[in-house]
């Protein structure tokens, strides 16, 4: 039991340690403005807590509130005593850090070791990050802080109150299940959205294809194909666009395959990783060898659309419910051969559609296999379909490059899909 204290109090006073660098490093405890706490103060704190909870943890309650109202105290104190020398010091984020450290070393005190170190490191990042975060609020506007809302709104209010009852033939419709894929749809979305807004348009039209991959790559080979033809010069850059939304999809079925069902994903998983690998090493050879250029891209045209494009996620939805509908049928009327045509049918028009059914099909017993072959075999035809793409609507530059690419990501998968099933 006393090196469990050990360990205990020697991770509360790191989680205290490493706060207090951070202080000190960023300048916070120097100058006029100088906060009360560096290095030691902080180290002491992060033991202060770890000793109030050991104390709670071994049936002391009362020493430990003493000990934990004496550092809150303390730091109170510091800010209000700070706070006189004008607005410039109404700062209490040093404060409010020395507080929170009293926290963790108390987890750390009752034996959340994990929980203790995994906060005070993302305590510490926060802190480090002070410029990039407020540079990140402020790119913010009215649009987004509107769509967080309502996503939030989606997520918290609406998702609860739906029932988890399947009604109707062929698996029925779930509404909360249905209500989670467009939640999933319009978190991608977002995430989407606010990463293209960070980075901006002008960082090429590779990064554009990657981040657009995350929403449709389908989408990001049919316009940028069409774009090789208004501007021949930019192929090269939209090529590598495309390959890199191919590459992001393969990562996207993945994240939906684990977040639904893991047993589908780590049967997936072999499936992805040679065609992942290629397109990988694709893209990293090609912009390593690319000349850089000052050229802008112009205005982002999907800054113009919705965050969460609501609308796009709830098609989506409903495209994948009559695709599990589909599939549902066709299983049971023929069994997993029709079952594989049917998923590289709709591998061509609808990738979402068809991981989010596969993943619900995957959780029965012994489906995971099944599932995700399905899921292979979709990738398969949707690769296809963005190589015709490729080759009807672009360039001959666009060509030579993209429908390489593509050819040699289809291969990759129609071999990984033959060495696990020969």
């Amino acid at each position: 039991m006393i090196d469990s204290a050990f360990i205990d109090l020697g991770i509360a006073a790191l989680a205290g340690l490493a706060v207090g660098i951070e202080r000190e490093w960023s300048g916070h405890t120097s100058g006029p403005d100088a906060r009360f706490a560096g290095v030691r103060t902080f180290l002491l704190l992060g033991l202060l807590g770890g000793a109030a909870g050991w104390f709670g943890a071994h049936g002391l309650p009362g020493v430990a509130v003493a000990l934990l109202a004496g550092g809150a105290g303390l730091s109170v104190a510091a800010y209000f005593l700070a706070a006189q020398h004008g607005p410039e010091s109404r700062d209490g984020t040093t404060e409010a850090a020395a507080l929170v450290v009293l926290a963790l070393g108390t987890l750390a005190g009752m034996g959340e070791r994990t929980l203790a170190s995994g906060a005070a490191a993302v305590v510490v990042l926060a802190l480090m990050e002070k410029e990039r975060t407020h540079r990140l609020v402020g790119s913010l506007g009215e649009k987004e802080l509107r769509s967080a809302l309502q996503f939030a709104v989606m997520s918290l209010v609406i998702l609860p109150l739906l029932p988890a009852t399947s009604y109707g033939p062929y698996g029925g419709v779930q509404p909360r299940g249905l209500w989670t894929v467009v939640l999933i749809f319009t978190g991608l979305n977002f995430a989407g959205y606010l990463a293209r807004k960070a980075l901006g348009a002008e960082r090429g039209w590779g990064i554009a294809g990657f981040l657009g991959g995350l929403i449709s790559s389908t989408s990001v080979a049919l316009s940028f194909s069409r774009r090789s033809r208004e501007d021949p010069e930019l192929s090269g850059a939209l090529g590598i666009g495309i390959v890199a939304a191919c590459t992001v999809l393969l990562v996207r079925v993945l994240v939906v395959t684990t977040v639904l069902e893991n047993s589908v994903a780590a049967a997936l998983l072999p499936y992805l990783m040679p065609p992942f690998v290629i397109g990988g090493a694709i893209v990293a050879v090609t912009v390593l060898r690319q000349p850089k250029t000052s050229r802008a891209t112009g205005e982002d045209p999907e800054l113009a659309k919705s965050p969460l494009r609501l609308a796009s996620a709830l098609k989506m939805a409903l495209a994948f419910q009559a695709a599990l509908w589909a599939i549902s049928f066709v299983r049971e009327r023929w069994g997993t051969t029709e079952l594989l045509a049917s998923a590289f049918a709709l591998g061509l028009t609808d990738m979402d559609a068809l991981t989010m059914s596969m993943s619900k099909l995957g959780s029965g017993y012994g489906q995971a296999g099944v599932a995700a072959l399905a899921i292979a075999v979709g990738i398969v035809a949707n690769t296809l379909l963005k190589l015709v793409l490729v080759l009807g609507l672009g360039t001959t530059a666009l060509r030579k490059y993209a429908g390489a690419s593509l050819a040699a990501l289809g291969a990759a998968s129609v071999f990984a899909i033959w060495m696990l099933n020969r």
